[in-house]
């Protein structure tokens, strides 16, 4: 349950609610009161006491309590002054709010705090919700009474069926759970916002609602900021891999135009040959393939066999040669 209970006091209605409130001991309670429009600029203030003429000045709009028991606030433009109770104990149980008449008596409206060390017996999950426009929202009314629940307006009408509406708005409501009242409100409009009262017996809870736009969540901004960046990602390592496959292309071609070379010259330039591998795979290490220099040295070597066996070849049917112009020679 919340630490902090708001209670809502009409001046003017709500006739044969007993305006009690349950809390726990130790918590705070704030009190929103509504005034007329003719009181805007009227002194505002709380009263602690049983009756009317014995109760005492707890706090006032032009006066602050120097305890800091209680606080006071104005807010002229919604008509509301909001009164503050800290650390609450049992002996806070009595009190009026009262706008001050110039000249004249002043008014207030009696309610009474249920101050108990347990769990009050009836509470809201939140005291201050918040609902969007066109969507639902539930209320869990905890409750210890047996007697009937009601979901109400303030100032308006009541819903104490499972099924009713509210100002237009569809109210269905159920006791699926012991001990637990539910409410759904569906299809919520601006006008929606406002004080409503979940009441048990003769124990009542209010719940302020504001009803908004939805705000729009900024998934799909960060969405679009991490494909771009995965795509960039992809982007990178695909230009790296083609200027890899490229270079080593290249090298391949270098290599194979190297070997050509080399079969056609002589013998003599074999160890510049092993030079220039060695500086062609570093080149391959550094590009991460080293796969491919393996596979170069194997292809060199297998040129310079063949190179070496047809230059024997060439010997070899030198040699004939020799021997058959000699043999002719002496035949002739």
């Amino acid at each position: 349950m919340a630490a902090h209970l708001i209670v809502l006091l009409l001046f003017s209605v709500l006739k044969g609610w007993s305006h009690k409130v349950s809390v726990e001991a130790g918590k705070s309670i704030s009190i929103p009161c509504l005034y007329e429009s003719q009181y805007i600029d009227h002194v505002k203030y709380l009263c602690e006491g049983h009756t009317w003429r014995s109760c005492s000045y707890a706090v006032k709009t032009n006066t602050a309590d120097p305890s800091g028991k209680y606080l006071i606030s104005d807010d002229k433009i919604q008509k509301i002054f909001t009164v503050t109770i800290n650390e609450l104990t049992d002996k806070n149980t009595d009190y009026w709010c009262v706008v001050e008449i110039d000249n004249g008596k002043d008014y207030g409206q009696y309610f009474r705090l249920l101050v108990i060390s347990g769990t009050p017996s009836v509470y809201v999950d939140h005291q201050r919700i918040t609902g969007y426009t066109g969507e639902s929202i539930t209320i869990r009314c905890h409750h210890s009474n047996s007697g009937a629940m009601k979901w109400c307006r303030l100032d308006r009408n009541c819903v104490t069926g499972s099924f009713g509406s509210i100002d237009g708005t569809t109210v269905t409501a159920y006791m699926r759970d012991p001990n637990v009242f539910t409410v759904t409100m569906s299809g919520l409009q601006s006008e929606d916002s406002g004080w409503y009262l979940c009441a048990g017996g003769d124990i009542q809870i209010p719940v302020y609602l504001t009803v908004t736009e939805k705000p729009i969540t900024s998934t799909t901004t960060s969405g679009k900021k991490k494909n771009s960046a995965i795509l960039h990602i992809l982007s990178v390592r695909t230009v790296r891999g083609i200027s890899i496959i490229i270079i080593t292309v290249l090298l391949i071609v270098i290599v194979m135009l190297f070997i050509w070379f080399i079969i056609r010259h002589s013998k003599s330039t074999r160890n510049l040959i092993k030079i220039h591998f060695k500086f062609i795979c570093k080149s391959l290490e550094i590009v991460q393939h080293l796969s491919y220099c393996a596979l170069l040295q194997r292809i060199s070597n297998s040129h310079f066999v063949l190179l070496e066996q047809n230059k024997a070849e060439s010997s070899a049917t030198a040699m004939v040669s020799c021997t058959d112009l000699f043999l002719c020679g002496h035949r002739t």
